[in-house]
């Protein structure tokens, strides 16, 4: 019974130490609806040094840069070709300090978004992200978006 407790002790204290803070999921849950969802807001700048670090590494690296700046980049570029950008998280996955996200990012482009010309159409398409946060904000982000089958959407005749 002894041997019991003690492991069951030990186990508590290993998770502990290694788990996300509770605040850590919020993080990563403002990626999406303070930052994605609302390129256009006139405090981008001060919303991203919330969520990201400065050096924030973004694989594969957006138009705009893969730091922190280069995201302030990237989401006004959305913005402008895409007033209404929505990113809805569907389901996150914690693993320690490490967040999968998979979302569904729709909207309609008013002007020319790779390459097709703006014609009131809309794209509903899934994204997949892995997010390292510490300390409170986000480090590094892989993502994967389907940007061909948006393309396709919005060609289609």
């Amino acid at each position: 019974m002894r041997l019991s407790t003690l492991a069951a002790i030990a186990l508590m204290l290993t998770a502990t130490s290694v788990g996300a803070k509770a605040d850590d999921k919020a993080v990563v849950t403002a990626f999406y609806n303070q930052l994605l969802s609302a390129p256009n807001a006139a405090d981008i700048e001060q919303r991203v040094s919330k969520v990201v670090v400065d050096n924030w590494v973004s694989i594969p690296t957006p138009r705009g840069g893969k730091d922190a700046a280069g995201l302030v980049k990237s989401l006004k570029g959305f913005g402008a070709a895409i007033p209404d950008l929505k990113w809805s998280v569907q389901e996150i996955l914690q693993d320690g300090n490490r967040y999968t996200v998979r979302s569904i990012a729709t909207g309609t482009p008013v002007k020319k978004f790779f390459g097709v010309e703006p014609s009131g159409k809309s794209f509903e398409i899934m994204t997949i992200d892995i997010h390292t946060v510490e300390d409170g904000r986000i480090t590094r982000s892989y993502h994967v978006e389907e940007w061909a089958k948006a393309i396709k959407q919005l060609s289609a005749k």
